[in-house]
């Protein structure tokens, strides 16, 4: 272990006092068939499965110092091979991303990437040739230590494997960027380091680890370590040559890295440096020069580090990780009543999805109704129907299916079908007085105990429930299209909802695997709100004379998953016109009601865009409709425009009390509306903007909290 390494590992554990350290233990074994002496390193933090290994300073010197003792038996040929694996169902997941928080020097970063590489690039210098066994998760640094060695197997039984990085803001940088094209060829490793990561961190599964080529051989889960070790002793002997494709360093390569650029433009429009920098790395690996490789990865990990688009993405995966395993202001668990029926009112497309939902998940007997068996009888169907792919994909088996759709029914009768039930869930027309009609029917029927939930996107849960004889059951349970993809679920409690029936729903939710917040009842909630507030800003931009084209590109900078008006197509313009009504009564003077979006939706169109071209272009029958003034922002001022009015919306909103931090806001975005984790949600990216400041006076989040210490 040299001076120099042994210095940089120690005076960054100083900086990480609350490391989680992993311990790399090494143990003898005879390899069979006389293949010889075998090291087998193991990397284990201690703990048991839910609590994976990192990789942190210390973690590091630790396998430093294994290194050392093997490298030492190597020279003195007392070993004929090395390898490395991980404790029961996890390799080794990456770096200890507490540490990284606490970095305030760019120095101290480079120090980070400096000792990783250092350590790793070990591996592949020994005198013997060494052997990662991938036997269970492997995410970023965990999926670099394998790279460095000379061969590698995987499990069938992997259930995640990838290079993260660049999707929370950083590059692979121990050995991923410029070793893994290396190996596998660019084109492989633009879709595993930029492609998978932009697409909400894909992960890879065994087979495809092999099939990829990041791995020689492929075992069973069962027996994994034996079989592995059977292989390496043929490998040793020479009875299994392994070969690799030989790797295309010619026009392939940079298409490759075109590729990925072009996937980045589509995915971050050049507003988040992370893909960028990892792409520079593997177009310069092209060559082959590791070591000039290895100090780029440092570099670009050192500036990222320092960066605000790392923090914001730290700071979104703790809220993703975290913050949504323990809503804020959510009661004790134990007021929580038993569920072991739910009706759901209405057979439509939501309503169906929804008790496609509580199905699957508490497989308890749901129950539909509607104002006609028709309806019923669609709806059920499509329950049945959604059952039936899952059994045809092998996502269940043939019992659970039938066991399903035996436990799937409707009535007309609200009595028959709801007097036995726990939890009753409205998917009604959005409309107070047919939704307080609906309640008046259920709470006639339904056990006293019975949770009502609303899953109004936009309405007043207490005006729903004033005129019931018990309000306090009656709580806002609004999930977000498509449900079965996205997370969220703003749990909202109205004025008179007590804690048993809010206890219930979080209960549900969690059963349900959504991420709940607490919302309270304010017009539109949290996500309606700020979508609503920063559309209708851009359509009254456009209505003011600006053209579509230069509103929809003036937001791209922001990398949001869809153009506003390809989102507000995904709505529908009737909703969105619907929500900013409702919006507009309560806040007139912030939210407009667009004359141009109400001609859109009078036309009955679908939206803004035609896609002839393959491309969304303005429909000339929608630009014939538009009604435009003659005032012509350019891209930054309609930018700076929007993001003042979602700042100030957001502000007030934290006034009302709405949702209990600004960490709710953004765990509401990324998981509902799903805003890249880059920008932090958005309160994150308006304070590094200086935006917060501008329109509030102050910033959203404490200096250090997405962002590098003070």
């Amino acid at each position: 272990m040299s001076t120099t390494t042994t210095e940089l590992l120690k005076g960054a554990a100083e900086l990480f006092p609350g490391e989680v350290v992993t311990q790399a233990h090494v143990r003898h074994l005879d390899l069979p068939g006389g293949a010889g002496r075998f090291a087998l390193i193991t990397l284990d933090n201690g703990l048991d499965h839910t609590k994976p290994t990192t990789v942190g300073p210390q973690s590091l010197a630790n396998l430093n110092a294994a290194v050392d003792q093997v490298e030492k038996e190597a020279a003195e040929g007392a070993i004929s091979g090395v390898g490395i694996t991980g404790k029961p169902f996890i390799f080794a997941v990456g770096a200890d991303l507490k540490g990284v928080e606490l970095l305030k020097k760019h120095e101290d970063a480079l120090a980070i990437g400096k000792g990783g590489h250092d350590v790793f690039r070990r591996l592949s210098g020994l005198a013997v040739p060494t052997f990662a066994y991938y036997n269970g998760a492997a995410m970023g640094g965990g999926v670099e230590i394998g790279l460095h060695c000379s061969y590698r197997t995987v499990s069938t039984a992997i259930p995640a494997f990838s290079l993260p990085e660049v999707f929370l803001g950083l590059v692979p940088g121990w050995g991923g960027c410029a070793l893994l094209p290396n190996l596998i060829g660019a084109d492989r490793a633009v879709s595993v380091i930029i492609e998978n990561s932009l697409n909400q961190n894909r992960q890879l599964k065994g087979k495809q680890v092999f099939e990829l080529g990041i791995a020689d051989a492929i075992f069973e889960g069962a027996d994994f370590l034996e079989q592995s070790l059977i292989w390496t002793a043929a490998v040793l002997k020479g009875e299994i040559a392994v070969e690799r494709p030989q790797v295309d360093r010619g026009d392939a390569w940079d298409q490759a890295v075109a590729r990925g650029r072009a996937v980045a433009d589509s995915k971050v429009h050049g507003a988040a440096p992370a893909a960028y920098r990892a792409l520079q790395i593997i177009a310069a690996a092209k060559d082959g020069d590791l070591s000039a490789g290895f100090d780029a990865e440092d570099q670009a990990l050192a500036d990222l580090i320092m960066g605000g688009e790392l923090r914001s993405g730290i700071y979104s995966f703790n809220l993703v990780q975290k913050r949504a395993k323990r809503p804020a202001g959510a009661p004790d668990k134990a007021l929580a009543r038993p569920v072991t029926k739910v009706g759901v009112v209405g057979a439509g497309l939501m309503a169906s999805q929804l008790a496609l939902l509580f199905l699957r998940r508490l497989e308890v007997p749901v129950v539909l109704t509607d104002i006609d068996q028709e309806r019923v009888d669609k709806g059920v169907g499509y329950v049945r129907a959604e059952i039936d792919k899952l059994l045809g994909k092998g996502r269940i088996n043939q019992d659970k299916a039938n066991r399903l759709k035996a436990l799937v029914s409707g009535v007309l009768d609200k009595a028959e079908g709801f007097s036995d039930a726990d939890f009753i869930i409205e998917a009604v027309f959005e409309e107070i007085g047919v939704k307080q009609q609906v309640f008046a029917e259920v709470e006639a029927v339904a056990p006293a105990h019975a949770i009502l939930a609303t899953n109004t996107s936009s309405l007043s849960v207490t005006e729903m429930a004033s005129k019931l004889k018990n309000p306090e059951r009656v709580v806002g349970f609004h999930f977000f299209n498509p449900v079965a993809i996205l997370p969220l679920l703003e749990i909202v409690r109205g004025e008179q909802t007590d804690d048993a029936s809010l206890a219930t729903a979080f209960g549900v939710a969690r059963k349900l695997k959504k991420t709940a917040v607490l919302v309270k009842d304010a017009p539109a909630f949290v996500v309606n709100r700020i979508l609503t507030r920063f559309m209708g800003e851009i359509q009254n931009i456009i209505d003011e004379g600006t053209p579509v084209g230069t509103a929809e590109k003036a937001i791209e900078p922001l990398g949001l998953p869809m153009s506003p008006l390809v989102l507000l197509e995904l709505v529908g313009p009737a909703i969105g016109l619907h929500v900013s009504e409702t919006l507009n009564r309560a806040f007139p003077d912030r939210f407009t009601v667009s004359e141009n979006l109400a001609a859109v939706v009078k036309a009955g169109k679908r939206g803004f865009y035609v896609y002839d071209s393959g491309k969304p272009e303005l429909d000339p029958e929608v630009a014939a409709l538009l009604k435009q003034g003659d005032t012509v922002l350019t891209e930054e001022q309609v930018r700076d425009r929007v993001l003042d009015a979602v700042a100030q919306e957001i502000g007030l909103m934290l006034d009302e009390g709405v949702v209990a931090e600004a960490q709710d806001i953004d765990l509401c975005l990324i998981t509902g509306a799903g805003w890249p984790f880059h920008l932090g949600g958005i309160t994150p990216y308006l304070d590094r903007e200086g935006v917060s400041e501008r329109v509030n006076g102050k910033r959203f989040l404490a200096q250090g909290v997405a962002s590098v210490p003070a």
